[in-house]
């Protein structure tokens, strides 16, 4: 049973326990009630540690802050600058909260309260998480605001902190969002399965990658929606054929990955994004963009969402592939009216999601510590990305272009290696692989290609293991 964590009643705000966080707390809201404007530069590091009387370490941190929650950016040799926020935060109740007239309204009032009365793995090594900063900061958690923990359910639609900063994170995206527009899930997966139940019902049709998101086709079939897969090619989807299946089979919904895509590693290009986006509006057809890895990804990449602006795309991302997949909070952006149905469904199938989760996360972000996190694990994938590229090209495997800062590689076998017996081989020798069948909408599909998780590409074992299978095939 963990012992770290102290209950106490609830509170309004989390306890200022440092200089640091004093002083981010106060800069942060003289950004929000406008005393620092957008464009505005922040005083020197050593200004600022001269007029407030502060190390100026703590000064430095307390702006890493600031730049971890999306409040300022850092320019090098320049100093610290204010960002423009996405969005802020409404008290006013919605209108429907005022007649509590049928379950879902009457649940949402009780739960927000506005009246004052592994080589196939889809995750990084365990080992590249220890001594992170995630690791420290649960150790300390009892220190932090985590122990001011509510009993009860939480909002339904996620600790509002967490989502204002999402948003602010978003915001950094080209992506300006209201923290009315975000909506908190468990993980990337829930927040697809809350989009399929909202958007599709029986008989409908959806389009998805091929090869693509796995866990996302059980949900359609589950669903009784009829898949078709959109060819996936080095620069995004195959545009001919996602054309001809628009016009054929009349979709409600496109289902894509288009930056770090899994399994195939690649990202769409700028001129796909926006023809993807003139085809899909000619249509009257939806996307729903999964974006797992963009906190690894550079802020400016051709994000559909970022393009389109949330009129057709809805969004959806997670902190569970880039900080802990024990740690499931993802989240979905959209359009105000997408994003409230989604909040109601999700009431009447989960109640809430966790708080405390949510309360860990945010503190993460706000700290500064995921940041760090972040920068590390881009260092470790960056490191081991070219390698892995080419101790397999010596094994003799066929590598396909892949996006540096994701976790996949999809390579494809010499003819003559079946991947499902070549996955069995494996197993019985205690190596784990994700055989390229299984991302595939049609499994009965013939493939020969599998995922490669990049941080184990380079282990000895597999590598001997598959040079072994390509050289008996010769």
């Amino acid at each position: 049973m963990n012992t770290w964590v102290r209950f106490s009643p609830p509170a309004q705000e989390p306890r200022v326990d440092t200089k640091v966080e004093a002083l981010a707390n106060r800069l942060a809201n003289a950004i929000e009630q406008g005393s620092l404007p957008p464009g505005s530069r922040l005083r020197s590091v050593r200004d600022a540690a001269a007029k407030d009387g502060l190390g100026v370490n703590t000064v430095v941190e307390a702006y890493n802050r600031l730049v971890a929650r999306g409040y300022v950016e850092a320019r090098p040799g320049s100093g610290y600058f204010v960002r423009r926020l996405a969005g802020t935060r409404s008290h006013a109740a919605p209108a429907h909260v005022t007649e509590a007239v049928d379950v879902v309204s009457l649940l949402r009032e009780q739960l927000e309260q506005h009246y004052e009365v592994r080589v196939g793995d889809g995750r990084p090594p365990a080992s590249w998480m220890e001594g992170s900063e995630l690791g420290r900061h649960l150790r300390g958690a009892g220190s932090s605001g985590l122990s001011q923990i509510d009993h009860g359910y939480g909002t339904p639609w996620g600790y509002l902190p967490l989502r204002e900063t999402v948003a602010r994170l978003l915001g950094e995206r080209t992506l300006p969002v209201s923290p009315r527009q975000v909506l908190l899930t468990q993980g990337a997966n829930h927040a697809l399965d809350l989009i399929v139940r909202h958007l599709l019902e029986p008989g409908d049709h959806a389009l998805v990658d091929s090869p693509g998101y796995y866990p996302l086709f059980g949900k359609l079939k589950l669903a009784k929606v009829h898949m078709h897969g959109v060819p996936r090619q080095a620069d995004g989807p195959d545009l001919d054929a996602l054309q001809r299946l628009l016009k054929n089979q009349r979709p409600k919904v496109f289902f894509t990955q288009s930056l770090a895509h899994n399994p195939t590693g690649g990202s769409i290009s700028l001129p796909k994004a926006h023809k993807l986006l003139q085809l899909i509006t000619e249509h009257d057809c939806l996307v729903v963009e999964d974006d797992p890895f963009a906190d690894l990804l550079p802020a400016g990449a051709p994000r559909l969402a970022a393009l389109d602006q949330l009129e057709r795309v809805i969004y959806v991302s997670s902190f569970s592939k880039t900080l802990s997949a024990g740690l499931r909070v993802g989240y979905i952006a959209g359009a105000a009216h997408h994003i409230t149905a989604l909040c109601d469904l999700k009431m009447v199938t989960v109640v809430s999601t966790s708080d405390f989760v949510e309360r860990v996360v945010h503190q993460l972000i706000s700290s500064g510590q995921y940041r760090r996190h972040l920068n590390r694990l881009k260092a470790r994938l960056d490191e081991v990305h070219e390698p892995a590229i080419k101790a397999l090209r010596r094994a003799g495997a066929t590598v396909h272009p892949a996006t540096p800062g994701g976790y996949y590689l999809w390579v494809e076998l010499p003819e003559g290696l079946e991947e499902l017996e070549l996955a069995r081989r494996a197993a019985a020798q205690g190596i784990f692989l994700a055989p390229g069948s299984v991302f595939h909408p049609d499994r009965h599909a013939a493939c020969t290609a599998m995922r490669v998780n990049v941080a184990y590409a380079t282990d000895p074992r597999f590598l001997r293991f598959l040079q072994g299978q390509i050289k008996a095939l010769r």
